[in-house]
Order: C-alpha cells, then sequence, then structure tokens
C-alpha cells in the first residue's frame, strides 16, 4: 500500500511538472502557426520513464501532455497526446530497463524522437486530411525531442542514484 501510494505521488508530481513544463515554457514555431509548439515538457516525460518505468512514464507523458492540449487551443490534439505520449514514455522505459548506460538512455531517445515525429505526422494527416502539411511540424517535434535530451543526458544517472534512495 505504501509503495502504491508513493508511485502515485511521485507520477502526479511529474504529471504536474510537464503540464507546467508544455504549457508555460514553450515557443509557436512558426510565430503564431499551429504548425508547431516546441516546449520543455519532454524534460520530465523523459525523468519519470527512465527513473520510475514504463506505468509511470506512460500515465506521465500521456496525461501530462494530454492535459495541456485539454486546456489549451490544442484540445482536438488531446486524444492523440494521449496515445502518442504514453506511448513515447512506456517504450523508453522499457528501453532504459535493459541497462542503465549511456547507449541505454541514448537509444531511449531515438526512439522517443521517432514515436513523436510519426505519431504527430500520423495524426495531423487524420485531423487535416493532409499528408504533405504535417511535414511543416516535423523539426518542431525534432527539436522538442533533442533539447529535451541535452537538459536529461547529462543528469539522469545522477538522478537515477538520487532515486534508487527514494
Amino acid at each position: 500500500m505504501r509503495h502504491q501510494l508513493k508511485s502515485i505521488i511521485i507520477a502526479a508530481i511529474f504529471i504536474a511538472l510537464t503540464y507546467v513544463f508544455t504549457a508555460f515554457i514553450n515557443i509557436q514555431i512558426p510565430p503564431g502557426n499551429q504548425a508547431g509548439l516546441t516546449h520543455l515538457g519532454n524534460i520530465p516525460v523523459f525523468i519519470a520513464a527512465m527513473l520510475f518505468g514504463k506505468r509511470t512514464g506512460a500515465a506521465v507523458g500521456g496525461i501530462g501532455m494530454a492535459l495541456f492540449d485539454l486546456f489549451s487551443p490544442y484540445a482536438v490534439w488531446a486524444p492523440f497526446t494521449l496515445v502518442i505520449n504514453a506511448l513515447m514514455g512506456l517504450v523508453m522505459a522499457l528501453i532504459v530497463e535493459k541497462g542503465d548506460k549511456f547507449r541505454w538512455y541514448l537509444m531511449a531517445i531515438i526512439a522517443a524522437v521517432l514515436i513523436k515525429v510519426g505519431g504527430y505526422y500520423i495524426a495531423e494527416g487524420i485531423l487535416y486530411g493532409n499528408w504533405i502539411a504535417p511535414v511543416v511540424a516535423i523539426p518542431a517535434n525534432i527539436l522538442q525531442v533533442v533539447v529535451a535530451a541535452v537538459v536529461v543526458l547529462p543528469i539522469i544517472g545522477r538522478l537515477r542514484i538520487v532515486a534508487k534512495k527514494i
């Protein structure tokens, strides 16, 4: 029971961080266009997935990002965001479970790029019925993951040591 409560609290904290990092630390690319929103919300998703496993990673990615969509002009994206980012958190955690060396973290980041770019390309194609226009959003999606990787990769080893004490 105590372990479950701790897991729920950790997930809730990271969901809140994901929402805040997405809602308040973002840039529209290009400005004024809905083609791309670059934000730092992937940072807590990556950390949660890499430190606390697949259930937490999936919940944080899916719920945290979908909450942003629901409370923003992007509400139509919420179901897609829920699935894409939950899958991203899940897959990242599954990869990192194989080992806690830098190469596994890097492989998890590469998987995240593929899931995010592919998922949002498909989602935009479905939403707008156009399979050419989604190409415009690809650089912003790649940028989101790369920025998160630049922040997370140098610190994840130390964070893992701290997390084991929790």
